[in-house]
């Protein structure tokens, strides 16, 4: 542990793994007074001209003073940075707290000077750019608002690195030097500039692992069997077209080769980079193989060996230590106890990984966080009827064990822009940083379908995720909001990926039906209408159907502009054989290349040859009986017994029909692609967050910083309520404490008439239906004599805590919430008040900040939105004015993320306006750090 230089304690908090520009990791940290030697060993690795440019003058090395003052710091006024690699300084950069006229200064001066000085052997690699965000980060923290620096007009790259940050900035430039003046607080520029190196460095991060130029397997046994064996013997069976090296420190030293591999005693014999090795050494092991490898120059490691933190607290222990390890050399980790990863791709072909047979490629992504559900997830989507899906595979498969380091963010990041993948499956078992997998998959959604089962929520040995107070239900409406298909089964997962994979998205809910089998197309016709679909009336050809009348009815309904897709029910007739299987597959295959545009699906009752003609008519698929290089055959040893959908041949378009054993499966699939084509067609104008210029941003973040220095969080005072929530434009009707029948008739005429009397205790606050209220009363007589009322039904007045409010105009009561979830993040709530809709759980849900548009959907979103629009009748009611309240509290928690809840019960939502006439906010002090902080990598 480092310790404190000067009057401050040591922000352990400012630690942080980052992920560079080039896919490796570095660490960041503050400077201390323990890291003198390392300082001047890192200025003596700077070139001269590095030097001159960050001292203006020739500067060839540290004196004393300058070695005391860049190691001593306040971690306030003074703050120095490092980016190290294996323990050494590659990087660093310092802030110095100035005046207005430069000079050295303490709070509440807001300004600082900032310098870097970056190793040249690691320019280039984003180094100075990731330090200027945690250093900012910092910054900010400590009450300083701007950078100033200095900078030689000849020194390009420095300057790069402030303008391309995306900050508000002034530049001049004065006896030679630019000076660059900067504001810290983050813009949607700046933002957008960090996010897009976030993809980049982490998506490169992943490439470095699943397109490696060299592999080296340590801990291969010399006999057949054994893990490290196993996984040798898988990437050179499946035609990895790099170097690979078998390694072993038990290897005699006369051993050159194991079965035509090259066979080494320590990753260091190896010459030449070795860019991927995949661990399976016992665990003891473990740590003397990360250091070769640091120091080989490994680029990333796989670590199928067990023994972490599956087996207990040890283990957890000594999983960290990995982590930690590994990073040190800026490596990056699958696992441990992972199951390994797959690339299909020509010019790759790895698998290393325990699945003894290599995947068809295809053009879908697979992620799972088990072994075991990866085998499943691989065979359920390889397999089809008796042979091979052979136009369908995998293009990128990664298990990531104990997903101690790399997870579904990091894999996310890199088939973002993949140009070999068009469909990501995931299984996650739980989501470790569910704010940032919400950013990620609204953008990959927004380019490529994100199909995930999520399990029942437990993390992976050694993880502590965050537990959120959401039920399930509210979770998964959340990652629906953000584009991810969320499906509850593998079959579903893989069922639905199928059809997303080569079919186009359809236009809406409209669904033809046309088979041989009344009753299979009433059963297909049946599963739409459960699934929120529009069925059109089925299409019976009879079971004397050929394969033209197939091809003919197939067309018109795809010509047909009122329909959006076409399931084809089919049965097979008595005696038919594979040449009759063929000719329909073929019919379906012409009809839907003459009339693209819409997707295609096929409900069969297999009985034989169909779903191999599905499969294999005139398309690139093995034959059976025939097994291609590194496919999967007939006898794959994963295969369940399940029968799973297949495909037809692809399209010139690279379409492919999938065939489905059961109707409900089918239209399930359908379903969730119909939703998801709406979400793509609603994301392309997603709203705006409207910005309302009676709102006092400023006003407001003064009076939370008062009012959280009297604690660490607090709920507000009805006054402070009012009064922040009044700075955003929501006006709460005042109530009056009415300790006694006197009080109560001061406080109606201060109000006046006519008024509502409440008990607010907790166990009455809300409940209407136990008679704790009385409304509309027009005078004191009236008030005097329900205030006994209460009094007799429910205690003496302390114990009911009455208040007096004015009457609001009726409408309809409504509850509106914000809450930071510590999982999930800022959620926005909407329902009706009652309890009904709390029993029926009839409460929709929005990520902050919520758009306009969002805003409209989400009231429309429960099922008693009929009551809001003239049910039976009534009187509809201001929903526009609905939609604004919802907006402005959605800015409230939106702009100060001190503001942990909101409750606004009841709205009363009237035929013109509406009345807020209760509310509370809790506050409490904001994380050091979140989403929208400098980029790191997690820690468990």
């Amino acid at each position: 542990m480092q310790t404190s230089s000067d009057r401050h304690e040591y922000p352990a908090h400012w630690e942080a793994d980052v992920v560079l520009r080039d896919g490796g990791t570095a660490r960041v940290r503050p400077i201390t007074v323990d890291d003198a030697d390392r300082l001047v060993s890192f200025y003596e690795q700077v070139s001269d001209e590095s030097k001159y440019y960050r001292f203006f003058a020739p500067y060839p090395r540290l004196s004393a003073k300058d070695v005391h003052r860049f190691t001593h710091h306040d971690f306030v006024d003074r703050v120095g940075l490092a980016a190290t690699v294996g323990g050494e300084f590659i990087a660093t950069v310092r802030y110095d707290r100035i005046s207005a006229d430069g000079r050295a200064a303490s709070a509440p001066a807001d300004e600082a000077e900032v310098a870097f000085l970056v190793q040249d052997a690691h320019q280039g690699r984003g180094v100075a750019s990731a330090l200027l965000e945690h250093i900012a980060a910092v910054a900010r923290e400590r009450g300083i608002r701007r950078f100033a620096a200095e900078v030689l007009p000849a020194n390009n790259k420095m300057i790069k690195v402030f303008t391309d940050a995306g900050y508000t900035q002034k530049r001049s430039f004065e006896d030679g030097v630019v000076r660059l003046e900067f504001d810290l607080e983050p813009t949607d520029r700046s933002l957008a500039v960090q996010r897009a190196r976030e993809q980049r460095a982490e998506a490169r991060s992943v490439r470095r692992l699943l397109v490696p130029g060299s592999v080296a397997v340590v801990g291969v046994g010399r006999a057949t069997g054994g893990v490290g064996r196993s996984v040798l013997d898988n990437i050179r069976d499946a035609g990895f077209t790099g170097g690979l090296y078998a390694v072993n420190k038990a290897f005699p030293e006369e051993l050159k080769e194991l079965d035509g591999v090259p066979a080494h005693r320590s990753v260091r014999d190896i010459e030449g980079p070795v860019d991927l090795v995949v661990v399976a050494v016992p665990v003891e092991y473990v740590p003397e193989v990360v250091t070769e490898c640091g120091e080989h120059g490994v680029q990333g490691l796989v670590v199928v060996t067990a023994g972490y933190a599956e087996s207990g607290p040890e283990g957890r222990e000594r999983q960290r230590e990995l982590v930690r390890h590994a990073r040190t050399y800026g490596m990056r980790i699958i696992g441990p106890n992972a199951f390994g990863v797959i690339n299909t791709a020509a010019d790759v072909r790895l698998n290393a990984s325990l699945a003894p047979e290599m995947p068809r490629p295809g053009r879908i992504g697979m992620f799972a966080q088990s072994g075991a559900i990866g085998i499943a997830l691989l065979s359920r989507l390889h397999r089809r009827g008796g042979g091979v899906t052979g136009v369908t595979g995998v293009s990128t498969f990664v298990s990531s064990g104990n997903r101690a380091d790399v997870s579904g963010n990091d894999v996310l990041q890199y088939w973002y822009d993949d140009p070999d993948t068009d469909v990501a499956l995931m299984y996650l078992e739980s989501i470790g940083n569910p704010r940032k997998f919400t950013r990620l998959a609204r953008r990959t959604a927004a380019a490529k379908p994100l199909v995930v089962v999520q399990g029942a929520g437990s993390a992976p040995q050694g993880h502590e995720v965050r537990a959120t107070r959401l039920p399930h239900a509210t979770v998964s409406a959340l990652l629906r909001q953000a584009g991810v298909i969320r499906v509850e089964t593998i079959t579903e997962l893989v069922d639905t990926g199928l059809l997303l994979a080569r079919q186009p998205l359809p236009g809406g809910p409209r669904v033809a039906i046309v088979g041989n089998s009344e009753s299979l197309g009433l059963l297909t016709f049946d599963a739409c209408l459960s699934e929120g679909l529009r069925p059109l009336a089925p299409l019976d050809l009879t079971t004397a159907a050929t394969a033209v009348d197939f091809h003919r009815a197939l067309s018109e309904a795809l010509a047909d502009e009122g329909c959006d897709a076409v399931v084809v029910t089919a049965i097979p007739a008595v005696g038919e054989g594979q040449a009759e299987d063929a000719a329909l597959a073929e019919a379906l295959r012409s009809a839907a290349e003459e009339v693209p545009g819409k997707p295609v699906l096929v409900v069969h009752v297999e009985l034989g040859g169909l779903a191999e003609a599905l499969s294999a008519a005139t398309s690139t698929a093995p034959q059976v009986g025939s097994k291609a290089p590194g496919t999967v055959g007939a006898a794959h040893p994963f295969r369940p017994a399940e029968r799973l959908p297949t495909v037809v041949r692809p399209l010139e378009g690279g379409g492919l029909i999938p065939a489905y054993p059961a109707a409900e499966r089918a239209v399930r699939a359908l379903a969730e692609a119909v939703k998801y084509a709406q979400w793509r067609r609603e994301a392309v104008d997603p709203g705006r967050v409207p910005e309302f210029e009676d709102i006092d941003e400023k006003g407001s973040a003064a009076l939370i910083g008062g009012l959280l220095a009297r604690g660490q969080g607090l709920t507000l005072g009805t006054d402070d309520t009012c009064e922040l929530l009044g700075k955003y434009g929501v006006d709460v009707h005042r109530a009056l404490p009415a300790p006694t029948p006197d009080d109560a008739a001061e406080a109606a005429r201060t109000l006046g008439y006519p008024v509502a009397l409440k008990a607010t205790a907790p166990h009455l606050r809300h409940r209407a239906d136990l008679g704790g209220v009385r409304l509309d009363l027009a005078d004191e007589e009236q008030l005097r004599r329900a205030y006994v009322e209460l009094g007799e039904l429910f205690g003496k007045p302390e114990e009911l805590r009455p208040v007096v409010q004015r009457m609001a105009p009726r409408g309809v009561d409504t509850v509106v919430r914000a809450v930071i979830d510590p999982a999930a993040g800022a959620v926005l709530s909407f329902g009706l008040a009652g309890a009904a809709s709390q029993l029926l759980g009839d409460t929709a849900h929005r990520l902050i900040p919520v758009t306009d548009r969002e805003a409209g959907s989400l009231i429309r979103s429960i099922r008693t939105a009929p009551l809001l629009f003239g049910w039976r009748g009534s009187t509809p009611v201001d929903t526009p004015a609905l939609e604004e309240l919802m907006l402005r509290v959605s800015r409230l928690v939106d702009d100060h993320p001190e503001v942990v809840a909101v409750t606004l019960e009841p709205v009363v939502v009237a035929a013109h306006g509406l009345s807020v006439l209760g509310a509370s906010v809790r506050l409490a002090p904001p994380p050091a750090r979140d989403d929208l902080g400098p980029r790191t990598l997690p820690v468990y």
